[in-house]
């Protein structure tokens, strides 16, 4: 019978204390390098990849139409395409949010309306985005001014002819908005409330659509935000009412305020998901800011009827709370909700 070989006895190896040490140093560094790559990659040579601009809006809309400006004059100073899409739905939760749960490695960013940011959470019970904790905060983009716009068939010619036209022909005068909740709509709620008249409120999937229709004539006016609208008050295609604020506007100081209660300056502004690298954030904040102080952007911007503000990160952080609160009296006194 063959005997079976004993198994060759294992020799333990020990490392002395340097060596280990040696070792341990080793890898250490090679996942601090590993760390820094990877930061590297995140910041200093970023962007790789085209970027995404989510407009929660239709396309044609104020936002659509600044975000686009905006977009072109950043492929020169980032080297990357800039891409805006637009998804609208929900008056811009469904976009809002797909941000919200978009990694925080800078190519996906909000472009969005105040309205959609700031009002949206006082009109719906639950929203599927925290406004404070699931972003953060870039910039300002742009301000504009809202104006009351009448088909120019419509016979009134002011706003006190709106008003006494409406006392005379209760709920038989519609207005059109970009949706239930939307700025637009509230504006009328508030113009509704202010002059004890009845409005009928007509809501369309989009500013540029209700816009439109009271082009065609089949809605007899609108609220509209200046950069979506003045175009058709140019042409002649929409009469304008007032603008709504308690002054008149740099832009067009010919168009007569309708007062402090209905005084409105809607901003477009830029946001990132939550997480998002301080070093890319501020790196857009600059380009940005270099896009928006270039007199072919400002000449853009005035021409489509709005106008660049100072902003910063902290500064228009520090701001969203007030507005937040603001607006929430204002949903709760309309009694707009969106259930």
């Amino acid at each position: 019978m063959k005997k079976t070989a004993p198994a060759a006895a294992t020799t333990p190896i020990h490392f002395s204390r340097r060596a280990f040490a040696l070792v341990s140093c080793g890898m250490l560094a090679a996942t601090t390098l590993s760390s820094m790559s990877q930061a590297l990659a995140q910041t200093g040579h970023w962007p790789t990849k085209p970027i995404t601009f989510v407009v929660p809006q239709a396309p044609g809309g104020a936002n659509d139409v600044i975000a686009r400006a905006v977009a072109q004059g950043l492929e020169n100073t980032l080297g990357q395409p800039v891409i805006v899409e637009n998804r609208p739905g929900a008056n811009g939760n469904l976009g809002t949010s797909q941000v919200a749960r978009s990694a925080p490695d800078g190519n996906t960013w909000l472009v969005t309306a105040q309205s959609a940011y700031i009002i949206n959470p006082a009109l719906y019970a639950s929203i599927p985005f925290d406004p404070v904790k699931d972003f953060t905060p870039v910039m300002q983009l742009a301000v504009a001014p809202y104006l009351l716009v009448v088909n120019p068939k419509f016979p009134a010619k002011n706003l006190d002819e709106l008003v006494a036209y409406a006392k005379a022909n209760p709920g038989k005068v519609e207005f059109a908005s970009a949706g239930n909740g939307t700025l637009n709509h509230l504006l009328g709620e508030m113009l509704k409330t202010q002059k004890q008249i009845e409005l009928l409120h007509v809501p369309y999937k989009g500013a540029a659509a209700a816009a439109t229709d009271v082009v065609a004539g089949q809605l007899p006016m609108t609220f509209g935000s200046f950069p979506g609208v003045m175009p058709f008050v140019t042409s002649g295609k929409l009469r304008v009412l007032g603008v709504a604020s308690d002054k008149p506007t740099s832009l067009a100081p010919e168009i007569t305020p309708l007062g402090k209660e209905l005084a409105v300056t809607s901003w477009y502004g830029l946001f990132a998901p939550a997480g998002t690298p301080a070093s890319i954030v501020n790196k857009v904040h600059d380009a940005v800011v270099k896009v928006l102080a270039t007199p072919a952007m400002q000449d853009r911007l005035k021409g489509l009827g709005a106008e660049t503000v100072q902003s910063d990160p902290q500064s228009f952080k520090a701001s969203l709370p007030g507005e937040l609160a603001y607006w929430k009296k204002v949903v709760k006194d309309s009694g707009a909700r969106i259930d």
